[in-house]
């Protein structure tokens, strides 16, 4: 485990997603899933919108907040795992998430309601399960 000294190292995932500027979070999100990915989860067609709040003109709130979880949930499969792995991850069909794609429910679905399996299913893959 990477970060043995802490007992719940998602947790420093979860902190840094609300914290960090967005034009910060979206260098290392779109480094490590690149930005064509970060596009979808965003809903927008053009990677370009990506740079362009990388660079600090505003997104809508929507695509911030799904782009903030995101983050939560990349950082948190990347703490055992490389960045590789959290690609597959996001894009394969799920057996925790009744065999859908994280990345089009990330996309496409309410916040409100997926977040918690998305993030026990994140959870479970990093700690190996």
């Amino acid at each position: 485990m990477a970060s043995a000294s802490l007992p719940r190292p998602d947790l420093e995932a979860h902190r840094e997603s609300l914290m960090l500027p967005l034009p910060d979070l979206l260098r290392t999100l779109t480094s490590k899933v690149g930005k064509k990915l970060t596009a979808f989860v965003a809903s927008v067609d053009d990677a370009n919108t990506i740079e362009k709040w990388m660079a600090g003109e505003p997104s809508s709130s929507d695509a911030e907040r799904r782009l903030r979880f995101t983050y939560q949930i990349v950082m948190t499969l990347t703490i055992t795992d490389s960045s590789a792995a959290a690609q597959a991850w996001l894009m394969g069909v799920n057996p925790e998430l009744g065999d859908r794609v994280p990345l089009r429910m990330l996309r496409e679905g309410n916040l409100d309601q997926i977040a918690g399996n998305i993030v026990g299913a994140a959870r479970a893959f990093a700690a190996g399960g």
